[in-house]
């Protein structure tokens, strides 16, 4: 899933790389490590980058976690807001020219780059992921989004004091109704006399719907207005304007998405009122392949991690799950056994 939001200061780079980096985008890590002899690894990150407190901060995670661990050299670039398909080709191409191994793709609007620059370098592991490639070297990390986010339904429905809750979508895509799907699915085989109002706050080609948290905000105050108590945005920066609204909503909750968002530091104050976040480990993903490229066995075609793996959770930061876990826990075991099968659609 796309995920927007930057910190300002980190934009923030000198006259010189600022050259070097035009058609690549920004660099938020230009490089570390000397590089003799040691491991590269590439990363070119979605919208947002490190710091967008979501998708990519935990793609990040891995890639820190990989470095500690390898000792290795790294080199991270940041996709731009509006830019053209030509600008992902040549930030893999600089990447795998560099002689990073692996290049690692952040977020499926990579898919048509990976698609054409991997095969020009099939001695160098590329990982996709949120999409699928069907090169040859290339390892697609996917997600059960929608388990997920059945479970922040069930939560929800168990939560909500008049049985209305809300859906705020970044774009309206396949990925984030995956997300739409699964968290409708787990309120109604929840509650069946609830309500859920799906929101997207933009469409088709128009991707400004993950990084406006002033439309998230908006769109949560509807929501609000309209009796609505618990929302869930997979919104990737505008979720931090949702949560922000609910906050001051009292009676309230928010569910957030990617990362813990009841532990990140720009929406620690709205922790209390954070019910949980849906968790795709990102991280989990992105450490797997670079572990195998360093052992010399390059993972490749597609690796989704799932519910049962451990690929996408609930967070129980703030204790706020406590009185139903559960009802959650059953949940859980009826999706990993079969029981339930979560919706991709809505």
């Amino acid at each position: 899933m796309r995920r927007v939001s930057k910190i300002s200061a980190a934009i923030a780079v000198t006259a010189a790389l600022a050259l070097t980096a035009t058609a690549c985008g920004e660099s938020s890590d230009e490089s570390s490590g000397s590089g003799d002899g040691k491991m590269k690894i590439g990363m070119a990150y979605d919208v947002g980058g490190r710091g967008d407190n979501s998708f990519n901060d935990s793609a990040a995670r891995g890639l820190d976690k990989a470095k500690a661990e390898f000792d290795a050299e790294t080199k991270e670039l940041t996709a731009k807001t509006g830019e053209s398909s030509a600008d992902r080709d040549q930030r893999l191409q600089s990447l795998a020219e560099g002689g990073y191994n692996p290049v690692i793709a952040i977020g499926f609007a990579y898919k048509d780059a990976v698609d054409k620059i991997a095969p020009k370098y099939p001695k160098i592991t590329f990982g996709l992921v949120d999409s699928v490639s069907d090169v040859k070297n290339v390892n697609n990390i996917v997600f059960t989004e929608e388990q997920g986010s059945y479970l922040a339904g069930v939560a929800a429905a168990l939560k909500s004091k008049d049985d209305k809750v809300g859906f705020i979508g970044g774009v309206d895509l396949p990925l984030i109704k995956k997300f739409a799907a699964g968290f409708r699915q787990g309120v109604m085989d929840t509650k069946p006399k609830a309500t859920v109002q799906i929101q997207y706050l933009s469409t088709g080609s128009d991707l400004s719907g993950f990084g406006s948290p002033d439309k998230g905000k908006a769109a949560a105050k509807g929501m609000l207005d309209k009796g609505i108590d618990v929302i869930f945005a997979a919104a990737g920066g505008s979720g931090a304007g949702s949560i922000e609204a609910v906050a001051g909503k009292k009676g309230a909750w928010s569910i957030g998405v990617d990362s813990d968002q009841a532990k990140d530091p720009a929406l620690a104050k709205y922790a209390d009122t954070i019910l949980t976040s849906v968790v795709k480990n990102v991280d989990a993903g992105v450490f797997d392949l670079v572990k195998s490229v360093k052992d010399g066995k390059p993972i490749t075609g597609t690796q989704t991690y799932s519910l049962a793996k451990g690929g996408v959770s609930l967070t129980p930061t703030g204790d706020h799950l406590k009185d139903i876990q559960t009802q959650l826990d059953e949940a859980k075991k009826k999706i990993v056994d079969g029981t339930i099968t979560v919706k991709t659609t809505t």
